[in-house]
């Protein structure tokens, strides 16, 4: 696995052992395509895995690049992977769930791998609109198998479905994200989703 852009193009990546889905190579390549000049924007990886697109995040200009995995046996390579990054980062190791109920920052660009087979990915979604994680004019951008993708929402963000007044108002609280784009490479898919 290797970075495909950037000033740390070409750099070999380790994957570590036992469950993991890196993104391909080509996926990684077209992301950052379609996002353009993401130089200075804060990234959020969440799903780490490898570090794989936190890292390709990085090497593109991107800067804090924030890594979230809740599997411990993967930090001595993701740290390893790491180790070569003169970007800003930080890696928590706990559940992307814990780390988004607590999150008091936003980010410009948030991406999320999680395991196909994981459940309650949209919840996910919703959490990190409702905690507003996602910055204004930023992008969230989920990874599914596509045969995941139906029903899945188009629309984000309960806590403001549900403070909507009657009149047709809202109060404050939450954000609501709208799906922006979807692009499909073979098996996968991405979603993007935008305010």
């Amino acid at each position: 696995m290797r970075i495909t852009g950037g000033h740390y193009k070409g750099r070999k990546l380790i994957c570590p052992s036992g469950v993991i889905r890196p993104a391909m190579d080509r996926m990684r390549e077209s992301l950052f395509a379609i996002l353009g000049d993401i130089r200075g924007s804060s990234f959020l990886d969440l799903y780490s895995g490898s570090g794989s697109v936190g890292i390709e995040a990085a090497s593109r200009g991107a800067e804090p690049v924030v890594f979230v995995e809740k599997d411990r046996g993967k930090r001595a390579v993701l740290e390893r992977n790491l180790s070569f990054v003169r970007e800003y980062t930080e890696l928590y190791m706990l559940p992307v769930e814990h780390f988004l109920r607590r999150g008091k920052r936003s980010f410009d660009l948030i991406f999320a791998d999680p395991p196909f087979r994981q459940r309650g990915k949209p919840e996910v979604l919703n959490l990190i609109a409702d905690r507003e994680i996602l910055a204004g004019g930023g992008t969230l951008i989920i990874h599914l198998s596509k045969e995941e993708e139906k029903g899945f929402p188009t629309s984000l963000g309960t806590e403001l479905a549900r403070a909507h007044k009657s009149d047709g108002s809202a109060e404050s609280g939450g954000s609501q994200l709208h799906l922006a784009d979807r692009r499909l490479y073979g098996g996968s898919l991405l979603l993007f989703y935008g305010h």
